[in-house]
Parts: C-alpha cells; sequence; structure tokens
C-alpha cells in the first residue's frame, strides 16, 4: 500500500469518529428545523396542515384511555428490552467469553444429537428473548381481546398524510397536540405498529434462525441463510435502541406526569405523582438488573438448566 493510500485510509477514519459524528447530526437537526419551520409558511403547506391536523380518527367502538394490564406491559417490555440490548452487544463484541454453558439434554427438551455449548452472554440474551416473547404473546393476546388493537393498528389511508404532518409539527419545534388518553398521532400510530408487528417479529424470526435451536438442514435455509438473519437482526435492534430514545424524550417532553400516569397509574390525571413513583422504581429494578447481569450472579442460574463451565 503507498504512503498516499495509507493517508486517504487515515483522513476517511476521521469522519467516523464520535465528536465528528454527533457533529454533523447536530447541523443536521438545524437544517431540518429550519426547512420545516419555512416549509410551515408556505400556503399551500398551511392548507395541508389545517386538512390533515396529524391524527385520524379512531373507528366506532374504539376504547378510550389505558387497562391496568398496560402499565406492567409497559414495565416488563422496557426491562427485558433494555436486558437484551445490553445481552446481544455483549455477544457480538465479546472475543473471550467469562464462561460457556451446556443444556443438560433431561427432562421435557430432549434431543437427539449432544447440546451445543455456548456462551454464558448467549445464554443469558437467548433466555431473556424466550421471556420477552412470552411476555409478548400475552401482550397480543389482551390487545386484541380488549379492543386496544384499534389504537395502534391503522385503519384509514388518511394515517399517512397526518403522519407526514406530525412529523413536520414536530420538525419545526411547533409539536402536535399531545391526546394520547383518547388518541395517538398518526405518527405514534404508525410507530407503535412498526414496533410491535414489524419490528419484533423480525427481531424473533432472525433470532431464532441465529439460535442452536434452528434445524441445520432445514429446506428453508437455502431460502433463509443464517447471513442474511444476521443482517437483518442487528439493524433491528439498532430500531429498538433509537425507539426506546426517542420514546423516552417524548414522553418527558409533552408532560412527563401525565404521560406517565397513562403508562403506568392507568388514569388521565396530570397532578399525580403515582405513574412517576412507578416509573421510578420500574428505573431502579432495571439498573438493579443490569448491575446483576454478570456472571458472578447468573452462573448459579444457568447452573440450574445446565452445566457452566469456563
Amino acid at each position: 500500500m503507498s504512503v498516499s493510500s495509507k493517508s486517504s485510509g487515515i483522513t476517511s477514519n476521521r469522519w467516523f469518529k464520535p465528536g465528528v459524528i454527533t457533529a454533523g447530526a447536530l447541523v443536521l437537526a438545524l437544517v431540518l428545523v429550519l426547512v420545516a419551520m419555512w416549509l410551515r409558511t408556505l400556503e399551500p403547506v398551511k392548507q395541508f396542515l389545517i386538512d390533515y391536523p396529524g391524527h385520524s380518527d379512531l373507528p366506532e367502538g374504539a376504547p378510550t384511555g389505558f387497562p391496568a394490564w398496560l402499565g406492567w406491559q409497559h414495565f416488563l417490555n422496557m426491562f427485558f428490552l433494555v436486558l437484551i440490548i445490553r445481552s446481544g452487544w455483549q455477544v457480538r463484541t465479546t472475543t473471550r467469553p467469562p464462561a460457556y454453558w451446556t443444556r443438560n439434554n433431561k427432562g421435557f427438551i430432549k434431543t437427539k444429537n449432544p447440546p451445543t455449548k455456548i456462551s454464558l452472554d448467549l445464554w443469558f440474551h437467548l433466555t431473556l428473548d424466550a421471556l420477552w416473547v412470552l411476555n409478548g404473546i400475552i401482550f397480543i393476546v389482551l390487545l386484541f381481546a380488549t379492543g386496544q388493537w384499534l389504537r395502534i393498528v391503522p385503519t384509514s389511508w388518511d394515517v399517512f398524510p397526518n403522519a407526514v404532518s406530525a412529523g413536520l409539527q414536530y420538525a419545526s419545534l411547533n409539536w402536535p397536540v399531545e391526546n394520547g388518553w383518547n388518541n395517538y398521532n398518526a405518527l405514534q400510530l404508525l410507530t407503535y405498529f412498526i414496533t410491535v408487528f414489524i419490528a419484533a417479529p423480525l427481531a424473533i424470526i432472525t433470532g431464532l434462525r441465529m439460535s442452536g435451536a434452528w434445524p441445520k438442514k432445514a429446506a428453508v435455509n437455502k431460502f433463509y441463510p443464517i447471513e442474511l438473519a444476521r443482517k437483518i437482526h442487528f439493524p433491528v435492534m439498532i430500531y429498538f435502541v433509537a425507539f426506546v430514545i426517542v420514546h423516552v424524550t417524548l414522553v418527558l417532553a409533552t408532560g412527563a406526569l401525565r404521560n406517565l400516569n397513562h403508562m403506568y397509574a392507568a388514569n388521565d390525571d396530570n397532578t399525580s405523582w403515582w405513574g412517576f413513583g412507578i416509573f421510578a422504581a420500574s428505573i431502579v429494578f432495571t439498573a438493579a438488573g443490569w448491575f446483576l447481569a454478570r456472571p458472578l450472579f447468573l452462573r448459579p442460574i444457568a447452573s440450574l438448566m445446565g452445566k457452566v463451565s469456563r
């Protein structure tokens, strides 16, 4: 390699430094805000925002408010997602696992071939995945049993122009009117729909394909190779990270007490601190889970389901 090409490589790598990326993102955000503000001064855009205020009407019979079960679902989903992201990142970046785990080939799950030895980090990740999927099944059943699905599934085409309207309002820093107790704005609705019915299934399907539980000689492997699953699985994880950051930011920035009461206390009170208290407790619990998710504490639990070795 020539000196000039080496220098070129070093120069190009400078663009990927965290400080440069952060500065670039801030400049891009500022440009986006200024463009959105300018667009809102144009008469056609003003009329568009009148015609499409940012939310679609819910179907007749759609429920109002949040049932109590959504509160513990919010907590469990947050708890599992945070630890799944943490353990998934460890699986991806750890070169020398602190320990390995081999499943006991006894009891309810028995296989003809010997179980595969996996890292303790991967065992923890897969265990969390299983609990998250179980919780997700309960969530989906309750979602359709109570009619709450009508609040996060698009039922009319005008949700798309309304989503554009809501996005423009967010970008111009003149945010849509917050009324989540009765109806999400169209951008929220589409985001929740993508998260529940597209991103979550993609995470599950690609995760299964990458796991040792997937049959190695399945006919579908020819059309669904493990390399494809890996290429999808990581961007889906990035999507969930972005979703959590944006979701928490907007919850706190658009009326924290009221939003947290919606999510955790199942009421529409904007003065009560119950929702905030439950949310704070859930943060402490999740932080404790993050701290305890290390080999010293994971080994005894993993040994109940298999053999832990170095």
